[in-house]
């Protein structure tokens, strides 16, 4: 326990401290873009209500997965050296979903900034993310199955099913699942980065129940970490994570639920990701099958901006959500067979 708070603390402080210069220059590049994303938040647009709600935002820069990412994964591996912990195949899954899920949501990122230079202000096209999601998540789900061993969920009441090589498509399904709905969720100000605080507190004690500690000691960095971003990122956020951090976290978010065998308490902790991805899939099936918005904007947070709730009242109260659906998730995933 001394060991986790300390790592927590080490890890609020480092990114605190690197957080405060990086937001600075990140404000001072702005500027050289701002006449241009002016230009382009004017234009027309497929979704002119979300435009709308959103047009303060296009002015906050982003770029915070560009700090927690590295300050978690070198805190990590250095804390794994100074008390000899061994990287096993497990550590290696949490650290390539990070990573090249990060790295995919930076090269949108850049496609972002560099598209705004010439009067645009797109990224790469959903179709060929979505391959590329599809080809990390089965790297992922081929290591945790061959290497970690894995091929079962935990069904409470019920205990361990055994999938075999069905928990392949399984994981797949749930890594690109938590990485897309976290990357939705990231909408108002502080609430994808506290809802996903709340859920790592439930995996700490899940992890600390069946004594994992290379994912203790994962966590509780990563936890001190977002503690640090979320204190610029809250209403008014000075900073966004950005795709690099959102499609980074949310998959490895879903890796964490796989290696602690809770998918199905991940789908309950994680409730308020899925109820928000559900909204914009609703909204998606509705418009293309329907032929109109069954909601007037989407997801469903924005719906609640929409007609006028105020943002930190809308995130306050997701918080809460969270918190419950975490409570939950968490009681049925501790529950015995």
């Amino acid at each position: 326990m001394i060991e986790l708070l300390g790592l927590i603390l080490v890890s609020f402080f480092l990114t605190s401290f690197l957080l405060i210069p990086f937001i600075d220059k990140l404000y001072e590049l702005r500027s050289v873009f701002t006449q241009t994303i002016k230009l382009t938040v004017a234009k027309a647009s497929d979704t002119p209500i979300h435009d709308r709600l959103m047009k303060k935002d296009f002015y906050t820069p982003v770029g915070g997965g560009l700090i927690i990412i590295p300050v978690v994964l070198v805190l990590t591996l250095l804390t794994f050296w100074i008390f000899e912990r061994p990287i096993t195949w497990a550590v290696i899954a949490i650290f390539f979903a990070m990573l090249s899920f990060g790295a995919l949501g930076l090269i949108d990122d850049l496609r972002h900034i560099y598209s705004s230079t010439i009067g645009k202000f797109h990224g790469l096209s959903p179709r060929l993310i979505f391959s590329c999601q599809f080809i990390l998540a089965l790297i992922i789900a081929l290591i945790l199955y061959f290497q970690v061993g894995l091929n079962n969920i935990f069904v409470p009441v019920i205990g361990n099913v055994v999938l075999g090589v069905w928990y392949i498509p399984l994981a797949v399904f749930s890594i690109i699942a938590f990485s897309n709905a976290y990357n939705i969720s990231d909408g108002l100000d502080g609430l994808s980065t506290g809802l996903l605080t709340i859920c790592l507190f439930a995996f700490l004690v899940l992890a600390s129940s069946v004594f994992d500690q290379n994912l203790v000691v994962f966590l509780g960095i990563w936890v001190g970490s977002l503690i640090a971003y979320l204190y610029f990122n809250v209403f008014p956020a000075r900073i966004y994570l950005g795709d690099a951090g959102a499609f980074g976290f949310g998959a490895t978010l879903a890796v964490i639920g796989l290696l602690t065998g809770k998918i199905l308490g991940l789908a309950v902790i994680g409730g308020v990701y899925v109820v928000i991805i559900m909204s914009s899939l609703l909204q998606i099936f509705s418009k293309r099958f329907l032929g109109k918005k069954l909601f007037p904007v989407a997801p469903i947070h924005m719906y609640f901006k929409y007609i006028g709730w105020e943002e930190p009242k809308i995130v306050i109260r997701f918080w809460l959500a969270g918190a419950m659906f975490a409570i939950f998730g968490l009681w049925l995933a501790l529950l015995s067979k």
